[in-house]
């Protein structure tokens, strides 16, 4: 048994003495290094790109299909050569509500998350058109639009005979060369690490007249033993962006446009793992521990879209965008707490421990970095039934398409400078995480189909869409499906549209990972409802 004190016995130690898969050793040294500067992965940066279609309640019921059709203000954060068909004002509003469901297997179990309800709020701003009488003229438009909401409530849950959570912790500690004093007194190790040698879920050992750390729920599965594990995750907050753009045309025959967009990003996550000892043995030292965490990122930044649509004849579109990274600034913070049982191993049995406690000392773990989102082009087109671009009035429906290429690959972590330009944190570690990004993603493609038949001043409209794997890995399956349905009514001036959306998302989460072993996770299946309404007005 070990005195809560910690004895200088352990001032020093050894590293572990472990085996990599080269294949997945950045990837791991980048999540250790990233834990340290308050949780920056490579999940981070696919949350702020591997979205769902949005915008109006018109272009969502085709499938968010908006690169060559135009005449939306939707078009503005798509393809802003769109904006060019205008040649009146409007202003428009689109309230909408989600409602969401994630359903996890975890080696074999399957468990169910509580409802996610969230209000959204689709395209809505202004419209403002200054046709000429040369068949030119330009159009303005000032528009906001929920581009991602991140609202969600995922559980899973699952007995482990292969790993444990306190080995992601004994590994950072291993692996940094502090004495558990030391170690536990630094803000260079995560939270979870510095708690886990405060509580003893981790500690040393000699093993073969070596020392190592181990983790206290390593001896259940060293003893053929087995653990439960529980994982539930709750997450809200979204990307808010702010668009303003400029269209116009030439002839009627080529349209033109750009639009800045200051995306406002909102993330908070509240996480809460539990692992016990389901053998049932009171006297191995390990009851139970549990790891609360609170995180969030906070900032903004700045894009632009550029697109053309081309007009060869009236009946068809064709359309291309290219959307350029989004420059992001961002800050993070964490708070966390562990509670441990280590039965018998100290005599506090329990301990437990906050990252306040840990901050008095070191100060709080909140950071600032910049990231940059991929590169999006988008290729297009549409065929107009009855009348042509010319003549709205006559046109009978659509059909209308999208493929979008994503550059997951190009997303990019860097850091911030100082009033001397220098870089605030190790050029080195963005690096690792950046090169990480690239062995981690792949570039994917996105698909959008949908069209509308019009009866006079009623449209009947039905869409799909979608999202490939970003994962490299091929055993790693993700996916996202939308499908479509809406009506809407135009007369005199004034539209409504009203949609709804059913999405099927398939992704997978990880509740830690390690480097001396391959990683388990959950496949989380995610069904989402969406209804939609857009209501408009033109002057």
């Amino acid at each position: 048994m070990v005195n809560l004190d910690l004895p200088s016995f352990f001032n020093t130690i050894s590293k572990a003495n472990v085996s990599r898969d080269m294949k997945y050793l950045i990837l791991i040294f980048c999540i250790i290094l990233s834990l340290q500067l308050s949780a920056q992965v490579p999940e981070d940066a696919l949350r702020l790109s591997w979205t769902a279609p949005s915008g109006t309640a018109r272009q969502q019921a085709i499938g968010g299909a908006m690169g060559s059709l135009g005449g939306e203000i939707s078009a503005a954060f798509v393809n802003p050569a769109g904006l060019g068909f205008y040649r009146t004002s409007e202003i428009v509003v689109s309230p909408g509500f989600r409602l969401q469901k994630d359903n996890a297997n975890y080696r074999g179990t399957n468990t169910s998350g509580n409802s996610a309800n969230n209000f959204n709020l689709g395209t809505s701003g202004f419209v403002f058109g200054f046709p000429s009488r040369d068949n030119t003229g330009f159009v303005l438009s000032l528009a906001v639009n929920r581009a991602a909401n991140f609202g969600s409530n995922t559980s899973y849950k699952g007995q482990n005979d292969y790993s444990s959570f306190s080995e992601q912790y004994a590994e950072e500690f291993a692996n940094s060369g502090l004495s558990i004093n030391d170690a536990i007194a630094s803000n260079t190790l995560s939270y979870g690490t510095r708690m886990a040698l405060y509580t003893y879920l981790i500690d040393t050992a000699t093993i073969g007249g070596v020392t190592q750390v181990i983790g206290q729920p390593q001896k259940i599965l060293n003893a053929q033993g087995v653990l439960n594990q529980v994982n539930n995750i709750s997450t809200k907050g979204g990307i808010t962006e702010i668009s303003i753009g400029l269209g116009g045309n030439s002839n009627e025959k080529l349209y033109f446009g750009v639009s800045i967009g200051i995306p406002i990003v909102s993330y908070t996550r509240h996480l809460s793992f539990t692992e016990s000892d389901a053998t049932g043995n009171t006297n191995n030292d390990f009851a139970s521990s549990t790891y609360n965490e609170t995180y969030s990122s906070k900032g903004g930044g700045v894009n632009a879209k550029l697109g053309i649509i081309y007009v060869p004849v009236s009946s068809w579109r064709l359309g291309l965008a290219v959307h350029t990274p989004t420059v992001y600034a961002l800050t993070d913070a964490i708070s966390a707490d562990m509670t441990t049982n280590s039965e018998n191993y100290t005599s506090s049995h329990i301990i437990s421990v906050t990252s306040d406690m840990l901050d008095q000392n070191t100060g709080s773990g909140n950071v600032k970095y910049d990231l940059s989102s991929p590169w999006r082009i988008i290729v297009s087109g549409s065929y107009l039934f009855g009348g042509g671009a010319e003549d709205v009035k006559q046109q009978k429906g659509f059909i209308t398409g999208d493929i979008e290429y994503v550059a997951n690959r190009s997303s990019r972590f860097t850091s911030p400078q100082d009033d001397n330009g220098n870089p605030v944190y190790d050029a080195g570690y963005f690096d690792a995480v950046n090169s990480t990004i690239k062995s981690y993603y792949k570039n994917n493609f996105n698909f959008r189909l949908g069209g509308e038949l019009k009866f006079n001043t009623l449209a009947a409209r039905a869409g799909f869409s979608y999202s490939m794997t970003p994962y490299s890995q091929s055993d790693l399956k993700a996916d996202r499906i939308f499908a479509s349905a809406g009506i809407g009514y135009r007369n005199k001036g004034i539209f409504v549209d009203l949609t709804y959306v059913q999405g099927f998302t398939k992704d997978v989460n990880f509740p830690y990972r390690l480097a001396d072993k391959s990683n388990t996770y959950a496949v989380v299946k995610q069904t989402s409802g969406t209804v939609l309404m857009t209501v408009g007005f033109k002057f």
